[in-house]
């Protein structure tokens, strides 16, 4: 399962995101189902933490170049899960930290999941998440598409 989702998420308050995963994530969180994240602020992080505190199901981030690339938030995210004891794996894919290397990112979990859970930023039409959303529905992966 791959989540998916926007880094602007301040407009929300946090407890807002808590309850949308509890809703939408949670019915398929179950020990033995795998989670790819992007390692990214935002929404990776945020369900990264939320898995890892509310499931037993197997966590995996994945970032285009290196974890020391990423913003200092979702260092932070990782680290907290990986020192709890719920990271599964990190994995670095050693691209570009730039579009090129996001996009390359995203189609690698994609590729290893059946489903994907994303969270795009309401009224946009053209990110990062829509891009994987696009990938998801050209492979016929099973998605749910949730705006925040």
């Amino acid at each position: 399962m791959t989540i998916t989702g926007t880094r602007s998420t301040e407009h929300r308050p946090s407890g807002d995101y808590r309850e949308i995963f509890g809703q939408y994530v949670a019915p398929f969180a179950r020990p033995g189902v795998r989670f790819y994240l992007g390692g990214a602020k935002g929404i990776d992080s945020l369900c990264l933490l939320w898995l890892a505190e509310e499931t037993r199901a197997e966590l995996v981030v994945v970032v285009p170049a290196a974890l020391g690339d990423q913003p200092a938030d979702a260092r932070h995210a990782v680290a907290a899960v990986r020192q709890a004891g719920r990271l599964e794996q990190l994995v670095e894919l050693g691209a570009e930290p730039r579009t090129s290397g996001y996009h390359a990112r995203d189609r690698w979990m994609v590729d290893r999941s059946e489903m994907v859970i994303g969270f795009p930023l309401r009224g946009t039409s053209e990110s990062g998440t829509h891009y994987t959303l696009g990938y998801a529905t050209n492979l016929d992966r099973t998605r749910l598409i949730l705006p925040v």
